[in-house]
């Protein structure tokens, strides 16, 4: 193999990169002020929960690809660390914006219909467990089942735990980063061993958490329903959208000139996972739903019975399709996950995919139908996405370009992953 590669490059963020960036983000800017200006406030703050969701995901799937390779010793993935940290460095602002429009969905209210259709005051985002007097048997808000949750789905012991869990996050992803960067100067094994012991810590932080990250930030939207295996249907979601835009972003670095070093063998490596737990997301899916079908229990069947209205139908069985179908037909076979150009569409639709996954999570609880399923997802939606999207290029390219080398020169196990070969 040829490693005549310089390790010393940096990755400059200039030119169409940046300029593209800018431009999705006024996309995205005018995707908010259509949703304000034509009347859809509550629409808007729910794609900017769903949007602002997946930024955190994708972000939080960075320090976990790089804790997982620290506590498995693996030496495959080592020369493309850099992407994933990259990701780490973005996770507090994208964590900050998380929690900026939680707060705003909570505190800014308007008049609109409680659970029994009487106009009231409520809250854009949260609006069964959040609504005034919610709690209070002489209010006409009142309601049984949320005040038996109310120890637990309370505004501020609901923020404390989302400052902990995104905090947590951030802390840890930043140490590893740190002592990547430590390692490219002193080397040895001191700060490599101290990746170690981070990543495990993580690893059980996160394994504990991120189940009720996604209770608290999604589920909750719908608080009569539970389901205990949400959270980790949620977490493959997490997963595999995460490792979707780290195999995008290298691949695109590798068109870009930078990277060189990264073959086919690393991409076959992210595309098995890719394909992997695709089957695993599809797997909690089809539990969670038939266990909820079979069971035919009138409060638990229906979250999915909203989903089969009409306007949300076409995009319930959309979703599975797209996520399932597709890593299934075109990422099984080896060549597939060898060739570019092949592995580069899967992520796109993952990308796109596990979007709509979040899509179907949130919108016919927080919003509730339009006129038809083809209304469903309209400019502000798109314009949305574009928005984050853009967004998350501009930020994880400033943090990517702020690293001396775009590979961790002095890691112990470079020479293996630069050798890497399936």
């Amino acid at each position: 193999m040829n490693n005549s590669h310089s390790f010393d490059e940096q990755f400059e963020f200039k030119g169409k990169a940046k300029t593209w960036s800018l431009i999705m983000i006024a996309i995205g800017l005018v995707g908010l002020i259509i949703g304000l200006v034509t009347g859809n406030v509550e629409r808007t703050f729910a794609n900017l929960l769903l949007n602002g969701y997946y930024l955190a995901c994708v972000c939080i799937c960075g320090v976990f690809f790089c804790a997982l390779q620290y506590v498995a010793q693996a030496g495959w993935s080592a020369s493309v660390l850099r992407v994933p940290q990259a990701f780490a460095k973005v996770l507090p602002y994208a964590g900050l914006i998380l929690l900026g429009i939680i707060c705003a969905g909570l505190f800014i209210t308007h008049t609109g219909p409680n659970e029994e259709g009487k106009l009231t005051t409520i809250p854009y985002l949260y609006k069964l467990w959040a609504l005034k007097g919610v709690t209070d048997t002489h209010s006409e808000n009142f309601d049984a089942i949320i005040t038996a949750k109310s120890g637990y789905l309370n505004i501020p012991f609901f923020l404390i735990r989302l400052v902990i869990y995104l905090g947590s996050y951030s802390l840890l992803g930043r140490l590893l980063v740190k002592y990547s960067n430590n390692e490219d100067n002193l080397g040895g094994m001191f700060n490599y061993n101290k990746s170690f012991k981070v990543s495990v810590i993580f690893l059980v932080i996160f394994g504990f958490t991120i189940p009720l990250f996604a209770f608290d930030t999604i589920m909750s939207l719908e608080a009569h329903w539970f389901s205990t295996m949400f959270g980790w249907y949620n977490f493959a979601a997490l997963w595999v959208g995460g490792l979707s835009v780290i195999t995008l972003t290298l691949i695109l670095l590798r068109q870009g000139g930078y990277m060189q070093w990264v073959t086919e063998d690393h991409l076959h490596n992210l595309g098995q996972l890719m394909f992997g737990f695709s089957i695993f997301w599809t797997y909690l899916w089809f539990a969670q739903f038939l266990l909820t079908w079979y069971a035919n229990i009138p409060e638990e069947s229906a979250y999915f019975y909203r989903r089969w209205e009409p306007q949300f139908k076409f995009w319930f069985w959309l979703n599975i399709v797209i996520n399932f179908l597709t890593p299934l037909l075109v990422l099984m076979s080896r060549d597939a996950k060898r060739k570019v150009k092949v592995l580069k569409v899967a992520c796109i639709i993952l990308i796109c995919g596990h979007w709509l996954d979040y899509w179907q999570m949130i919108m016919p609880g927080a919003v509730g139908p339009q006129s038809s399923w083809a209304t469903e997802i309209g400019p502000i939606e798109i314009f949305l996405f574009i928005g984050f999207a853009g967004l998350f290029i501009f930020m994880f390219s400033m943090a990517l370009s702020k690293f001396k080398s775009l590979v961790p020169k002095k890691h112990p196990l470079l020479e293996e992953s630069l050798h890497h070969h399936l």
